[in-house]
């Protein structure tokens, strides 16, 4: 394997790249564009890569399927960390267009809605087609496919493009979620504000058998941060969860609610315990009476003295 290598989500001048070269250790690190999620995943799990860094989330248009399918099937990989890059897109042109000669747009699908009324106010009769990301957007622009791209305006002068008008965003404070993944390992050691991810695969379906799943959290006072539903491929009806929630897998309400969902679900994987990216254990809010690690050690105590006759 190689240690020093990382992928992400390419070409050159993505916002994966963006986000990625914001991690100390991406100074050391070969950083290596791949045309996609999937490619820049299995660089990892065939050795070719030490980790990659992909986008999971965004704060308009939800969670990136490509990333959620990819982390649910295959060789499993864990998340090692989380970073959230602010998301402003600028409208990259060949040198000397102006935008009334602007008639093709492009960029990564996510981007469409997080710049539609944008472009239905200035450039209404603009025909959109979707690229397989922001940067090779503008590589189509180059190359003339195209009159414009919708994509970060660092990505401008390394396709000799220039940026028509910036700070376009349908949303304020738009954000992306981007995870680090590598190969299983142990999970780091708490922090105090952690997130643990997983998927789950429902068993029958009945009434009440999502309410199951969530209750197994719910009874232990562990907040969801993220859940989201995807097919499984094996008909209509089929379904898998993605699921972020509050905590460390070493938390005693979270490592319970996982072995609950092991006992009544027919697949569980686990995606990794990790570091909440911008939150300090300062932040995180009160836990609810009866869910702390020690309130947990002390019940296992009292029904094992009470299994003994001491209680």
């Amino acid at each position: 394997m190689s240690a020093t290598r990382y992928t992400y989500l390419g070409p050159e001048g993505t916002f994966t790249e963006a986000a990625l070269r914001t991690l100390p250790e991406a100074a050391t690190r070969e950083l290596v564009p791949m045309v996609s999620v999937p490619t820049a995943l299995d660089a990892v799990r065939n050795g070719d890569a030490a980790a990659a860094l992909v986008p999971i989330e965004n704060s308009v248009e939800g969670g990136v399927t490509a990333t959620l399918d990819e982390l649910a099937s295959g060789a499993p990989l864990m998340i090692y960390r989380e970073v959230l890059l602010p998301i402003t897109f600028a409208l990259l042109v060949r040198p000397g267009t102006k935008l009334s000669d602007v008639k093709t747009v492009t960029g990564h699908p996510v981007a469409q809605p997080q710049v539609r009324n944008w472009l239905r106010s200035q450039l209404p009769d603009a025909v959109w087609e979707s690229a397989a990301s922001n940067a090779d957007g503008a590589r189509l622009v180059q190359e003339g496919r195209f009159d414009a791209a919708f994509a970060g305006e660092f990505a401008a002068s390394t396709y000799g493009l220039e940026p028509l008008v910036t700070e376009i965003h349908d949303a304020e404070n738009a954000e992306t979620r981007f995870v680090l993944v590598g190969r299983p390992a142990r999970p780091s050691a708490p922090t105090g504000a952690d997130k643990t991810s997983v998927v789950i695969w429902m068993g029958d379906d009945h009434p009440g058998a999502l309410l199951e799943l969530l209750q197994e959290f719910a009874v232990r006072g562990v907040n969801l941060m993220l859940i989201q539903s995807r097919p499984t491929g094996a008909g209509i009806g089929n379904y898998c969860f993605a699921v972020d929630a509050e905590g460390h897998i070493s938390d005693r309400r979270v490592g319970e609610a996982l072995m609950g969902l092991k006992r009544i679900c027919p697949k569980v994987r686990f995606l990794g315990s990790y570091p909440r990216a911008g939150v300090s254990a300062a932040d995180v809010s009160t836990l609810r009476p009866g869910t702390s690690d020690t309130e947990f050690i002390e019940a296992a105590e009292w029904l094992a003295r009470s299994q003994d006759g001491r209680a």
